[in-house]
């Protein structure tokens, strides 16, 4: 009896959801900035909420659930992932690597492709130091320099490095939505990335080819000091090709902060304090993201006991028929979230458990649900115009994010092309063991 009850679902269950909306866009629209307030605020309220109902259970028991959510086995392996992924970022980026990344690109970058060439460099870039953000802050002065320099309109240039942070922030074996992606759906990173590959690649080769003809008459050569050091880079590749290569992400995260830590204790960049400092700032860059997994890991488990999940899953079962609806239903889940949240891991995070349970009765490959979880979420960030990316890169150009989004080809290419590909049922999967790690 109990269970018939629970499989109908209970829409008041969703409340929390509703309050953490509410709360964010108010604090949103009433101090004409998104991100004025913490968003672990908003999600500690919506966490309280959710506490706070059901009142056939006492406060200790929903406490209790709470706990169990939060303390979920993913949850907590996500938020160590987080943590040695910050302190990996952090100590590259203090031992020079980003700047030998940019100037190594730069360096053979050639004249008559200019805008092309940028967004090459930056899907590099975003997809060996897992960061949109840190691509668009390195790489967006640049941007606006050749537009001074060539006349190219400077939304263009400016889009162009926006366009290769979200491909890399799509794809990178460190990237938060990636990592998200995959321990939510409980799948490989690997068998995860060459999902996403086969998709974000078209999408990049296309766009590519629009940057290079829309600027071809635009031509300069580039001045300056482009100085860098191949051994700085290695730390980047050194991860990209050891997560390719199946190694666990644990062990990748860790040799990827010893390999930067002894090239900047060589080089001089560090001593021990500093190297340590260094780790410390990377970790303290990721905790208001542990905190929020941990308390949607435990809303998550509450909204589920209570019912909430159950009525997402028939509500979705009304109007869907098939494995491919059930595949659009979770792209449309994380989509929504996203907008509403502008933030495509905490999207990932929020979204995860509900589409793994769509995905389990629908049948549908953890692979397969990882990959919509992470492409839809970065297709929704990269064009919105409050999301952090755009508003960077506006703010160090100094224009209107809305100006940018009309040259945004690849976030736009990736959301058709990700689409087509649940419609069309492409790539078709072989069956493999999809065990995470």
């Amino acid at each position: 009896m109990e269970q018939k009850k629970l499989s109908k679902g209970n829409v008041f269950a969703l409340m929390p959801l509703l309050v953490f909306l509410i709360v964010y866009v108010f604090i949103g629209i009433i101090s004409r900035d998104f991100y004025a307030v913490s968003m672990s605020v908003p999600f500690l309220i919506a966490g309280i909420c959710a506490i706070f109902m059901n009142r056939k259970k006492t406060i200790s028991e929903k406490l209790d659930i709470f706990c169990t959510g939060a303390g979920d086995s993913n949850i907590i392996l996500m938020c160590i992932i987080f943590i040695l992924a910050g302190a990996f970022a952090q100590v590259a980026r203090d031992m020079g690597a980003v700047d030998s990344t940019v100037n190594l690109g730069l360096s053979i970058l050639p004249g008559n492709i200019l805008i092309a060439g940028i967004f090459v460099i930056a899907c590099f870039i975003s997809i060996s130091i897992g960061s949109s953000m840190g691509t668009i802050v390195a790489l967006s002065p640049m941007a606006v320099g050749i537009s001074q320099k060539t006349g190219i309109i400077m939304a263009l240039a400016v889009a162009a490095v926006v366009s290769g942070a979200m491909f890399g922030d799509n794809l990178s074996m460190i990237s938060d939505t990636t990592i998200a992606a995959t321990r939510t759906q409980n799948c490989k990173l690997k068998d995860k990335f060459r999902m996403n590959f086969s998709i974000a690649l078209p999408a990049a080769i296309i766009t590519a080819i629009i940057f290079a003809i829309i600027t071809k008459d635009k031509t300069a050569l580039l001045q300056g000091n482009y100085s860098y050091s191949f051994i700085k880079v290695m730390p980047y590749i050194s991860v990209l090709i050891a997560a390719l290569l199946g190694c666990n992400v644990i062990l990748v995260l860790v040799g990827g902060v010893v390999f930067s830590g002894a090239i900047g204790l060589i080089y001089g960049n560090f001593n021990i304090i500093t190297l340590f400092q260094s780790i410390g700032k990377g970790i303290s860059g990721m905790t208001e993201l542990v905190i929020i997994s941990l308390i949607i890991g435990g809303m998550v488990e509450l909204i589920k006991h209570n019912g909430g999940i159950d009525f997402l899953l028939n509500l979705i079962k009304k109007n869907v028929k098939s494995k491919k609806g059930a595949e659009i239903g979770i792209a449309l889940l994380v989509s929504v979230v996203d907008i509403c949240t502008a933030n495509n891991t905490i999207a990932i995070v929020m979204a995860g458990p509900i589409a793994k349970d769509i995905a389990d009765k629908y049948d549908v490959d953890p692979r397969k649900s990882a990959s919509i979880l992470d492409t839809f979420s970065c297709f929704c960030q990269g064009i919105i115009p409050y999301g952090a990316q755009l508003l960077a890169a506006a703010g160090i150009a100094k224009i209107s994010p809305f100006s940018i989004m009309g040259y945004l080809y690849y976030p736009y290419l990736l959301g058709i092309i990700s689409l087509l590909a649940i419609v069309l049922g492409v790539p078709k999967l072989k069956a493999s063991s999809v065990k995470a790690q």
